[in-house]
């Protein structure tokens, strides 16, 4: 499996940004990392790993890149607003540094299908349904979609365009639905085991029916954990099941 480390210092971020790619070819698999984890936590994890035969194969090309939590909604020593305005150049530094570099190692018509479990969920979750025009979809595993969730009671514009569960039941954009009406890979994963909250994932696919955007809403049994186990096996079932 061939694995490139690479980077570049983000006009967004004003700060260096690395990128891991996994792979040689195939569709775009970008991964969001948990919590306050970086770019290499899929490896470490054994995530990686785990989609090794569909790397190897060339049915996808992964790339994992960093987070920011820690210097926006996990900073809890940073004032609120300023979290906001640090995630809001964080979703800059995706959509037009990210993308564009994707595009560099793949086909500019190959599709990007953003992931990531916990945290990573909803952050893919929110980059697909704000853009999905740069991106084709999204596998979210383990997430609570409601940004409000992290940001200890603060509320401004910028939490509410960066929490789905309160910005898509009032979208109305006829085009932007209908951009995301178009992917086929809608997929909100969830286990039922502890540290889980699957009725986060059923609460926001009631959303989506109510809009006429197709999902896949999969929910695992009791044993199935807010962990590693649970997430290496999600990711490799749906991509050698979806895809």
């Amino acid at each position: 499996m061939e694995r490139q480390i690479t980077s570049w210092y983000s006009p967004a971020l004003n700060k260096e940004m690395p990128v891991a790619v996994y792979g040689h070819y195939g569709f775009a698999l970008l991964l969001i990392p948990t919590a306050a984890a970086d770019y290499l936590e899929y490896e470490r994890f054994g995530l990686i790993e785990s989609m090794r035969p569909f790397i190897e194969a060339g049915k996808l090309k992964v790339f994992s890149i960093n987070s920011i939590n820690t210097e926006s909604w996990m900073n809890y020593e940073m004032e609120p607003r300023f979290k906001a305005i640090r995630h809001r150049q964080w979703n800059d530094y995706v959509y037009q540094e990210v993308v564009p570099f994707l595009h560099t190692y793949t086909s500019g018509e190959t599709p990007i299908i953003v992931s990531g479990a916990s945290f990573g969920a909803l952050h893919s979750a929110n980059l697909f349904f704000q853009r999905p025009d740069l991106l084709s979809g999204c596998i979210a595993m383990s997430g609570v979609y409601e940004l409000t969730e992290y940001t200890r009671g603060y509320f401004d514009d910028d939490v509410y365009f960066n929490s789905p569960m309160h910005y898509m039941p009032n979208l109305t954009d006829h085009h932007v639905l209908e951009q995301i009406r178009r992917s086929h890979h809608i997929h909100l994963l969830s286990g039922s085991g502890a540290y889980e909250d699957p009725e986060s994932a059923r609460r926001f696919a009631g959303i989506l029916y109510g809009k006429g955007i197709a999902y896949e809403l999969d929910i695992w049994g009791s044993e199935w954990t807010h962990d590693w186990p649970t997430w290496k096996a999600m990711l490799p079932h749906y991509l050698g099941t979806r895809f």
